[in-house]
């Protein structure tokens, strides 16, 4: 593990364009619940026996707002009850020493961006819990913190409408402009690529690790476990997120 850690540090030293993709494990050392494979609020079903992708999506929110509603704000208070990580902290710092190097998150809790990652160079693919706007006028309402006290499903004070955070349930299109702004980077190409915390079960996921591969550039998986992009890159380094990054950016040192 110490080699292969001074070996990653040594590559990122080395390498202007660096993409980042982050996923819930990275957050679970928050004390955010990850997607897949724990209790709480991702255990399968609901109270009401519904799949939970069901309850968190876009055709729930349209037939049955009050129950989508009921989950949108145990992620919510769950992502306000926390705070970024020395995980998050790390990753700001490494693009604070490189300015080419990119974030790609599929988390929606704001942390990178608490934690200083410049947002031009942060592209959140499945969006983010705030601020809420109206479904049927578009009007901006107040932070979510401010609604999930209060009878859900939170109401427009224009027009009665139902508000919704600018996040991707399922079931709905990525936004069109992260996924431009994303392939646009890679086209670009990237000296490394590191996963952290996913199990890269989206193509979207897959596709940059496998791509800076192709290209000849270096790629690192940083998970507890093994996933199916283990056997495709360079280096798996196991382990929580913040502690091997934080790793990471202590080899790096400052340049």
């Amino acid at each position: 593990m110490d080699e292969a850690i001074a070996r990653t540090a040594r590559t990122l030293r080395q390498a202007e364009r660096i993409l980042i993709i982050t996923g819930a494990g990275l957050s679970a050392d928050s004390g955010l619940p990850t997607y897949r494979g724990l209790g709480g609020l991702y255990n399968g079903r609901t109270a009401e026996g519904l799949p939970i992708e069901e309850a968190l999506s876009g055709p729930m929110l349209r037939r049955d707002p009050a129950l989508c509603w009921k989950y949108l704000a145990e992620l919510g208070k769950a992502c306000l009850g926390a705070q970024p990580n020395a995980g998050h902290l790390a990753i700001a710092e490494l693009q604070r020493r490189k300015p080419e190097c990119w974030v790609l998150t599929q988390n929606i809790d704001g942390y990178h961006r608490a934690a200083g990652s410049p947002p031009e160079r942060l592209i959140e693919i499945h969006g983010e819990l705030a601020p809420l706007y109206c479904q049927s006028c578009g009007a901006e309402s107040v932070e979510l913190a401010e609604h999930l006290h209060r009878p859900l499903p939170p109401l427009c004070v224009e027009c009665g409408g139902v508000l919704r955070p600018p996040v991707v349930l399922f079931g709905e299109m990525l936004p069109e402009e992260a996924i431009d702004r994303l392939y646009a980077e890679m086209r670009k190409g990237f000296e490394a690529v590191l996963s952290v915390g996913t199990t890269a079960s989206f193509p979207y996921i897959i596709e940059p690790v496998l791509h800076a591969r192709a290209a000849g550039g270096f790629t690192v998986e940083i998970n507890p476990s093994h996933t199916e992009l283990s056997s495709y890159v360079d280096v798996h380094l196991q382990g929580r997120a913040l502690d091997i990054l934080s790793r990471l950016l202590s080899h790096n040192g400052g340049d």
